[in-house]
C-alpha cells in the first residue's frame, strides 16, 4: 500500500512539473482567479449561515408564538450582518482586481 502511494506521488510530481512551467503569454493574473474562489466561498458560507438562521428563527417562533415579533426583528438584523460578509468580500475584490 505504501509503495503504491509513493509511486503515485512520484508520477504525480513528474507529470505535473511541466504544467507549472511559465507560459509564453506572460504571467497569469492569480489575484483575479483567487478572488473568484474567495467570493464563491464567502457566498456559500453566507447561504449556509442564512439558512441556519432562518431555520432557528422558524423553530423559535413555533415554540413561542408570543415572541415572534422580537424573534423576527433579531432575524432581520442577523441576516443583514451575515449578508454584509459577502458584500465586504465583493468590495475587497473590486478594489484589488480592478
Amino acid at each position: 500500500m505504501r509503495t503504491r502511494f509513493t509511486l503515485f506521488l512520484t508520477l504525480l510530481f513528474l507529470l505535473v512539473s511541466p504544467l507549472m512551467a511559465q507560459q509564453e503569454g506572460g504571467p497569469t493574473n492569480w489575484v483575479a482567479i483567487t478572488s473568484g474562489f474567495a467570493m464563491a466561498i464567502a457566498s456559500g458560507l453566507c447561504g449556509l449561515g442564512q439558512a441556519r438562521a432562518v431555520a432557528a428563527c422558524a423553530e423559535g417562533m413555533a415554540r413561542n408564538p408570543a415572541a415572534a415579533a422580537s424573534i423576527r426583528f433579531a432575524l432581520i438584523i442577523g441576516l443583514a450582518f451575515i449578508e454584509s460578509l459577502a458584500l465586504y468580500t465583493l468590495v475587497i475584490i473590486f478594489t484589488k482586481v480592478v
